[in-house]
């Protein structure tokens, strides 16, 4: 080679390696890493309520306002941007760990970016629902949630959020006003459960609303002078900021949106609500499975579990049809035994005495972090359904289960296991505290995704038999309409917002087929009406672990163990369904190469 051809080669050299694309694939663990950290420090930074979960403070003084334009831009510009540095990223070398990362991170923003870019739920910023944020703000406000209300700088940053809440209305309003110009609102019925929701938000004696709640606990190592002056400023925020904010928002909706909100049920109404509903689909369930193929499944999943609650009907010498059997166990005092609110969390804390000796038979890995039973605030009860909040990442703040009680003498037990076994032990508690607790990068630690969380939730009530649960024969029925409920869900669901069915057909659906009360039906169905898609990924998401765990049973025979099953399930924390096929078909194959 010639001296001028050997010198210009090694510029090339020289230039190609020094490249910002492919300086990427050299020292590919340790840039993985940083290129990791680094989004998980720039999401933080733009989203810093989600920060503050994950026990970040840094950002504590600050509300992201996820339903604005500036947000949608920005957030768009984050995902594309590391999008584009995990194309180049050479795999190989890499870990089984390392690559799991780079499909859940590129799955995780390729999502993000088909919401943001379909507008998917910004002109339906508030609803009746437990999840709606104009209640979870208030939830976080009374110190029940995972803000920190420890020192004198957490009450000031909160004032700051304070302020931040009163922005995030101002545009949520906006966002309504052009959703009733489109035709895009939520249901009538559904928001008519709005305004009782915030009238206490904004209405009494100051000491009476729940943002005052923080105040009865100040941080006692503040004197006196200093306690006085937060008290006044925190009570200042809450009169100046609060309080008219919740009052403007309640106004718009009662006055001007409430008025023009569509009388039907479901996305049809809306001009994009075919393609919505798809896109819905999609995001809560992680697959592409289709709206016709959802209603059919619950048609089928219904069918046989009814067949199920029939054996139980015989069982216990029950005579008359399934329908008179749920009338019965609906309305038959010997099913509502509590007095007091305290009865019911303390039968909801036995269970796990019950079922302590048989977790070590299915699991190997169990949580370190703490848990409670609690019932809902009050304030929020009206739209609630139980639920379970995480616990903080340093342990100080335990994971929690929500119960909603309205009235203890009217609280009926049937369902109680199975209920617990969902949100608490092994259902909830298990996988969240197991995911932040678990040795991957920070990103993963707070991903989420519905079919997973809620798919493991509804396998874990599954579980009730081998864990000495449901020995009473109307706790097994509370497992079938555990399961029947979520299955109900799948054909009212599609009905919905698929097949057009109306409020009341769907309504009627539930009481065909579940032992529950009209207002419960009636307030199920308006949760499904305002959350497309969300309620059917909870059946999605158990039936495809209990196949993966058929799968791997039938593959390797007597070497299958349903610990290192349930370990291999939880361990990397909450996976894309099609992340954890392919993650767990993996897994079975090398198991049985082994041997």
């Amino acid at each position: 080679m010639k001296p001028r051809q050997t010198t210009l080669l090694l510029i090339i050299l020289i230039s190609l390696f020094s490249s910002p694309v492919l300086a990427q694939k050299v020292n590919q663990p340790i840039q993985l890493e940083q290129l990791l950290q680094q989004y998980s420090k720039e999401y933080y930074a733009l989203n810093p309520l989600q920060a503050t979960q994950a026990g970040i403070n840094d950002y504590n003084n600050q509300l992201e306002i996820t339903i604005s334009e500036e947000y949608i831009k920005k957030a768009k510009a984050l995902n594309q941007k590391y999008l584009s540095q995990l194309a180049v990223i050479n795999k190989a070398g890499l870990t089984a760990s390392e690559l799991l990362s780079i499909d859940v991170l590129t799955y995780k923003l390729k999502s993000e970016n088909e919401r943001l870019n379909n507008s998917l739920g910004f002109y339906r910023p508030v609803d009746q629902f437990v999840f709606s944020f104009s209640t979870r703000f208030a939830t976080l406000g009374s110190g029940a949630g995972f803000v920190p209300f420890n020192t004198e700088k957490d009450y000031r940053d909160f004032i700051s959020r304070m302020k931040g809440f009163q922005t995030w209305v101002d545009q949520a309003i906006a966002n309504m006003k052009k959703g009733v110009a489109q035709n895009n609102t939520n249901p009538k019925a559904a928001m008519a459960k709005v305004p009782a929701q915030l009238k206490p938000l904004f209405e009494g004696i100051v000491e009476a609303n729940v943002f005052y709640k923080p105040l009865l606990k100040l941080p006692t190592n503040l004197d006196n002078a200093a306690a006085v002056q937060l008290k006044k400023d925190y009570t200042d925020a809450i009169e100046n900021i609060i309080k008219p904010a919740y009052k403007k928002l309640h106004d718009y909706i009662v006055t001007e949106y409430i008025p023009k909100a569509r009388t039907t049920s479901g996305l049809l109404d809306n001009d994009k609500g075919k393609k919505e509903y798809e896109l819905w689909l999609k995001h809560y369930t992680t697959t592409n499975i289709t709206a016709e193929q959802i209603f059919n499944l619950g048609l089928r999943e219904v069918a046989r579990i009814r067949k199920e609650m029939d054996s139980v009907k015989t069982q216990v010498g029950f005579k008359g049809d399934l329908k008179s059997f749920f009338e019965y166990v609906k309305t038959d005092p010997k099913f509502f035994p509590f007095k007091t609110e305290e009865e019911v969390l303390d039968r909801f804390r036995s269970f796990l005495d019950k079922m302590s000796p048989q977790l070590s038979r299915l699991f190997n890995l169990t949580p370190k972090a703490k848990f409670e039973v609690r019932a809902t605030e009050k304030f929020r009860a009206a739209g609630a359904n139980a639920e379970y909040t995480r616990p903080s990442r340093d342990g100080k703040r335990p994971g929690i289960f929500y119960e909603v009680i309205h009235d203890p003498a009217q609280y009926n037990y049937f369902s109680m296991e199975d209920l617990f076994l969902h949100e608490a032990i092994p259902g909830h508690h298990y996988q969240v505290a197991i995911q932040q607790e678990a040795d991957i990068p920070e990103f993963r630690k707070a991903y989420a995704t519905s079919a997973f969380g809620e798919g493991w939730a509804l396998y874990a009530e599954s579980l009730g038999n081998e864990l000495g649960m449901y020995t009473d024969p109307y706790q097994y029925l509370g497992r079938l309409n555990g399961e029947i409920e979520r299955a109900v869900r799948l054909v009212v669901d599609a009905g919905i917002h698929y097949k057009g069915w109306s409020r009341e057909k769907a309504i009627a659906y539930v009481l065909e087929n579940q032992p529950v009360s009209s207002a419960e039906a009636e307030q199920r169905i308006e949760r499904y009406m305002v959350t497309a898609g969300q309620a059917v990924s909870y059946k999605i998401g158990e039936l495809k672990i209990i196949e993966l765990r058929e799968r791997a049973k039938k593959k390797l025979g007597n070497r299958f163990d349903i610990k290192e099953f349930h370990d291999e399930v939880l361990k990397d924390g909450c996976l894309p369904l099609i992340i954890l096929e392919a993650k767990i078909n993996k897994w079975i194959e090398s198991k049985a190469a082994k041997n």
